[in-house]
């Protein structure tokens, strides 16, 4: 398995920084969350005066085997129209991302179509999607390697131009099987927990999927423990993609905005490879998709919002994105007592 060095923040700035917090002209812990956002960036970043700069959303897209099984009311093609959709602008990650400033990354990590070159689209392609991980691995580990590898080139890449903020999104037919299944056997749960609708199954569709996923994990029988080869079971080259950019950015100390279902499932993987991963993790949202809420407590998250989101892309990362800000804005910016005049309690 390939190596990543994840370095747990300094805790040296703490105090400091809590006190920078506590002495802002405002009642202690009033703005609440954000608090405890601005800790996390400045211990990040290891300043008392964090910055945000270059924002990039990073969408990965790869196509699913399990398609073909009928897990998803949809068909396949609909993963590259999306795609075409994200490169015309059309999408909801799309209009949030403009509204807040973060430049969009379209990526085909695996999408089983063959694009014309495009100024907005990163051909990172592994294959023309997975294989049917009802009746064989997804993928083989070497194409594991490759998407992991990949994906942390194309973060780094990133911040190498100066990102220090990445936002994390997907799009792929068939691939809330894929979380499902790996959420189920890495978090050693019963499939009915961790399967929801998807896309929009009615409760036939649904009961087959579980069925589906269920004879998956009995099929493969793997040790929860050997990661790289539960992801190479039942991922996608997106997902295993979306693994290899969190942990190369994590790598590199900045921020992670994980979005939905899709996105926390890729995370789950990252956190069970490198677990101080969390550290620079900024969980967006709880979705509505069943078992995102169940995976963020086993993980131990605290989502920002809860709204009924289930769209993926990353939408709900860009829509945080100004919270983000926010946590950062008042930290260096809203005036202190001592500077302000004003008394305190």
């Amino acid at each position: 398995m390939m190596n990543f060095h994840i370095e747990t923040p300094d805790q040296a700035l703490a105090a400091d920084l809590l006190d920078k917090i506590n002495h802002k002209t405002k009642p202690l812990g009033s703005l609440g969350r954000l608090e405890a956002l601005a800790l996390q960036i400045g211990l990040i970043q290891n300043t008392l005066v964090p910055a945000l700069s270059r924002p990039v959303m990073m969408v990965f897209a790869g196509d699913h085997g399990v398609v073909a099984s009928g897990v998803s009311p949809y068909p396949q093609a609909v993963t590259q129209q999306m795609v075409l959709n994200f490169l015309a602008g059309g999408a909801g990650i799309n209009v949030f991302a403009k509204m807040n400033g973060l430049d969009v990354r379209t990526i085909d990590a695996g999408v089983n179509h063959v694009f014309p070159a495009h100024i907005g689209l990163v051909d990172a392609k592994i294959g023309m999607g997975t294989n049917n991980f009802l009746t064989s691995k997804a993928m083989t580990e070497d194409e594991c390697e490759q998407a992991l590898a990949k994906g942390k080139l194309l973060a780094q890449t990133e911040i190498s131009a100066g990102t220090n903020v990445i936002g994390f999104g997907e799009m792929g037919i068939g691939n809330t099987s894929a979380a499902s299944a790996l959420m189920a056997v890495l978090c050693d749960l019963p499939a009915n927990e961790c399967v929801g609708r998807g896309t929009g199954l009615d409760d036939a569709g649904l009961q087959k999927k579980i069925d589906i996923i269920i004879k998956a994990i009995e099929f493969h029988a793997l040790d929860k423990q050997d990661v790289l080869s539960v992801l190479a079971t039942f991922g996608g080259f997106e997902i295993a993609m979306m693994v290899g950019a969190m942990l190369g950015a994590a790598e590199k100390k900045a921020i992670l905005l994980i979005d939905g279902f899709i996105a926390t499932a890729a995370l789950l993987v990252a956190s069970r490879m490198k677990p101080e991963i969390q550290d620079y993790c900024v969980f967006a949202h709880c979705s509505n998709e069943s078992g995102h809420r169940l995976l963020l407590e086993r993980l131990n998250a605290q989502p920002l919002l809860d709204i009924g989101l289930r769209l993926g892309e990353g939408t709900g990362a860009a829509l945080v994105y100004p919270l983000v800000q926010a946590a950062v804005n008042f930290l260096n910016d809203m005036a202190s007592f001592e500077s302000a005049n004003v008394s305190t309690a």
